[in-house]
């Protein structure tokens, strides 16, 4: 996956408009899903500001919407997609939720370490629209700008450890006292 791959808010939310009637439903890994009495505890809008090992600045905006799911499973209380888009417009109306932003849900329970993963194709099935998610991944931006990883002109690669730089220790003369000199007024030794 790249960044061209990333889901925006924008798509997000039209793939939602075009269900209203349906049950919203996550599957966070294969054949698991997200049980179906959860809540929609949070929407957060990240600005991101990095600066990469090839030196170079990136920005960018997720928009990360936290699942939870409760104890005590309720049947009766399931997300339908209509109620996502109620919640989502409470947060839109205090927090303008950039559309261009990189959607991520966040989700954990007691067999699954919480994480944020990406939202991948959205199917269908019965009366559920299932939004199958991806997990998050590690990149390197300069590798995928055809760099490599910070390698200058002279070969040297951002990443090797740098060589210990020890501060230069500062020369004292010393100065020999003998007994025949005394440190009498006028005398200079003090």
């Amino acid at each position: 996956m790249n960044n061209t791959d990333f889901m925006n808010w924008q798509s997000f939310k039209e793939a939602l408009l075009k269900n209203p009637d349906l049950h919203l439903q996550f599957q966070y890994a294969e054949g698991k899903l997200v049980d179906a009495s959860y809540h929609i505890t949070e929407i957060k809008q990240a600005p991101i500001v990095s600066v990469d090992c090839g030196g170079v600045m990136n920005t960018w905006t997720e928009i990360i919407v936290q699942l939870w799911e409760p104890q005590q499973r309720d049947n009766d209380r399931e997300m339908k997609v209509s109620k996502a888009l109620s919640i989502i417009g409470v947060v839109e109306k205090m927090l303008p939720l950039n559309p261009l932003g990189r959607v991520k849900i966040e989700f954990g329970n007691s067999q699954f370490d919480t994480r944020q993963m990406y939202p991948g194709e959205f199917l269908v099935s019965g009366d559920n629209l299932v939004v199958n998610l991806s997990p998050d991944f590690v990149q390197c931006k300069a590798i995928e700008r055809g760099g490599s990883c910070g390698t200058n002109e002279k070969g040297e690669e951002c990443c090797t450890p740098a060589t210990e730089i020890k501060p230069e220790k500062m020369k004292i003369e010393l100065v020999s006292l003998s007994a025949t000199n005394s440190c009498a007024p006028g005398s200079g030794c003090c």
